[in-house]
């Protein structure tokens, strides 16, 4: 395009600053620019700044308490209100996946910024005694599942893996991957795309210069997920392989069950066309946004939309009345999914999240502001659930399902590599114990099954048990039952290793 049809589309969508250094850049500064401006409707980009900025305001100042409902029991399975129902919705969820018609979305986008690192968070290594990265735990948990799902049938299956990333960790996600041979995986089932951009914009709807030749961007939030499967074919690649289920997830859960089966049958079992898995929220003011219905509708409302006298509400039985702690860990079937990407996508609302900016102002300079000055347009992946016919909830146990990783380690802090490393020994600790093997410490007492956690600094028993032994705690008795392990124990494919403190 001309600079100077370029500059009349500027002007028109009242964005004629983006070319006030143009001047000033070289022939390559000034090709990247273009080819960035090109690519972007300006008009739509405003209509999506002034909605946004509308729905802000008015949500500022409306609570949500008179309009929630909490999620009526019929809606709900739970693993351990509805125990003895488990073996069947695992068994159909087997079922489905040894069919090849399930199929796992992993929300990827995120760098570790908060953990201090530059790269991928899925690239983070919490420690664990194998040192293996958020990825290579959830693809192998993915390849001990299709084992199961074919020993269980008799028959080859595959779960294709989706990663969504952004434009910052496409290409260090892939190369990762490639490097490591897809951790076992088969290549073709592995299949990588890019959510994404929208620019940041101040507080007047003026997108604002990262450099004097670059525009300011950022991610367009994990709900720009339907976009992304509209616009990069990956709704046709899902109908070419029979996808009929996806479950969509977060990669900075240590302990996600990817493609769990029983979340899966239950959903099925129940026709669901959407799902959410939910954790019980126990403390009313954890900041933890929860499942409900809003005029009737299911959504997430997040803790700062409702009154503390409503966060702590409670039901007869003791519970906190709203307490489906969302984990942002979903089930599509994929009809729905691709109503979603075809009809309801445009009917989505960004979000405002106000954000310190740095930009380049009209005189050129670097401004690194100290307060917010300018906001990040985001959509997200649950505010589809509006537009459902038959939602329903799994509700799991934390300790067993849900340990973020979100900040780096410091005193007090939550969600942090050292929460996620104990999380997941403690699980792997809680397996050995159930399939009937026993821990003893240095004096060969036998640790007791559940460590008193004193003044909150005791350290869990180090074990770590490999997912290509044991996706959820299966198949370890013959490995374990009536064993004693002194506390530094790890169960990988070459067999039991006990660890002492200097080296194997």
């Amino acid at each position: 395009m001309e600079p100077s049809r370029l500059a009349g589309r500027l002007a028109e969508a009242g964005q004629s600053h983006l070319l006030h250094f143009w001047k000033e850049l070289s022939p390559e500064e000034q090709s990247d620019l273009t080819f960035d401006l090109e690519g972007m409707d300006f008009q739509e980009i405003n209509r999506f700044f002034q909605k946004a900025m509308e729905m802000s305001s008015s949500s500022k100042q409306e609570k949500m308490d008179a309009r929630m409902e909490p999620i009526p029991r019929e809606v709900l399975g739970s693993v351990t209100r509805d125990r003895e129902r488990l073996k069947d919705w695992e068994e159909a969820g087997l079922l489905c996946i040894s069919r090849s018609k399930v199929a796992v979305l992993l929300l990827a986008g995120g760098q570790g910024t908060r953990l201090g690192v530059s790269y991928p968070k899925g690239m983070y290594d919490v420690r664990l005694p194998s040192h293996k990265t958020l990825f290579e735990i959830q693809a192998q948990r993915i390849l001990k599942l299709q084992q199961l799902a074919e020993q269980k049938q008799q028959v080859k299956c595959s779960v294709p893996w989706y990663i969504m990333t952004s434009g910052r960790t496409m290409e260090s996600t892939k190369a990762y991957f490639s490097q490591h041979q897809y951790f076992g995986l088969d290549q073709n089932n592995v299949i990588f795309f890019q959510q994404g951009m929208l620019p940041a914009m101040d507080y007047k709807g003026k997108v604002l210069l990262e450099k004097k030749g670059k525009l300011s961007m950022a991610p367009d939030g994990n709900g720009g997920l339907y976009r992304a499967l509209g616009n990069q074919g990956i709704m046709e690649d899902m109908e070419r392989r029979g996808v009929e289920f996806v479950q969509v997830y977060c990669v900075d859960n240590i302990l996600v069950k990817v493609a769990d089966p029983a979340f899966i049958g239950f959903c099925v079992k129940k026709g669901a066309d959407c799902g959410a898995k939910v954790v019980e929220k126990t403390n009313p003011t954890e900041a933890v946004g929860v499942v409900c219905r809003v005029d009737g509708c299911y959504k997430v409302v997040e803790y700062s939309e409702i009154t503390l006298a409503t966060a702590e509400k409670r039901s007869a039985d003791g519970r906190l009345m709203f307490n489906a702690g969302n984990v942002a860990n979903h089930f599509f079937s994929f009809s729905f999914l691709r109503d979603v990407v075809k009809k309801y996508e445009p009917e989505l609302q960004h979000h405002v999240a106000q954000k310190k900016i740095p930009y380049v102002d009209l005189d050129g300079r670097l401004v690194k502001p100290d307060k917010p000055n300018g906001i990040k347009m985001e959509k997200f992946v649950f505010d589809i659930f509006q537009f459902t016919k038959k939602f329903v909830v799994y509700e799991v146990l934390r300790e067993d399902e849900f340990s973020p990783l979100k900040n780096a380690d410091s005193q007090d802090a939550k969600d942090t590599p050292t929460t996620a490393r104990h999380a997941l020994m403690s699980l792997h600790h809680r397996w050995v114990l159930n399939a009937g093997g026993h821990f003893i410490d240095e004096n060969g007492r036998r640790v007791p099954a559940i460590p008193s956690l004193k003044d909150g600094t005791d350290l869990p028993i180090q074990c770590e048990i490999s997912p290509l032994v044991s996706y959820c705690g299966e198949g370890l008795e013959e490995l374990v039952k009536g064993q004693e392990f002194h506390p530094n124990l790890v169960i990988d494919e070459t067999g039991v290793h006990q660890l002492v403190k200097n080296g194997v």
